[in-house]
């Protein structure tokens, strides 16, 4: 079974936003983004929007326009992200009740729900641990480029492939 990617898109744009305050650009617009993910403008607004509307971004429309974040890098953690990217149980139980009858079906309910909220309750803790400001730090420190980084494009401009 293929892992969900929502998270680690929603991560790498905001360290991306987070990058670009770095280097003094507050904002950067959709084709900037999708440039670092190798993607498209459309799939990064589609990502971005939940994160919007949650408060960790700003998206001005306009001339001039773009994604900023919405509050400090060192104040987003992974965790908050995932609450809003992933809202919900880590995993859900049956669809269904299943057979009272069976001693199985009567019993898997509460057993599997108690796993699940410890096994929720650890990706929260862990997730918290990390802010997209010590991400991008250690993205930067352990992993850097083996070549010369030119900047963040300006804004339209996509790097040749």
């Amino acid at each position: 079974m293929a892992g969900n990617s929502r998270l680690t898109v929603a991560v790498h744009a905001l360290c991306w936003l987070a990058l670009a305050r770095r280097h003094g650009r507050p904002g950067l617009t959709s084709d900037q983004i999708a440039a670092s993910l190798d993607s498209n403008p459309v799939a990064v607004r589609r990502a971005l929007g939940p994160l919007r509307d949650a408060g960790l971004v700003t998206a001005d429309l306009g001339p001039g326009g773009g994604w900023s974040l919405g509050r400090p890098a060192g104040g987003i953690t992974l965790a908050d992200v995932y609450a809003v990217i992933e809202p919900g149980a880590v995993f859900a139980l049956h669809p269904h009740r299943p057979s009272q009858e069976c001693p199985v079906g009567y019993g898997i309910g509460p057993v599997l729900g108690d796993i699940y909220d410890g096994v929720a309750r650890a990706v929260a803790g862990e997730l918290s641990r990390h802010t997209i400001d010590h991400l991008l730090d250690t993205v930067l420190h352990t992993h850097p480029l083996p070549t010369e980084w030119t900047g963040i494009p300006d804004a339209g401009v996509r790097p040749a492939r």
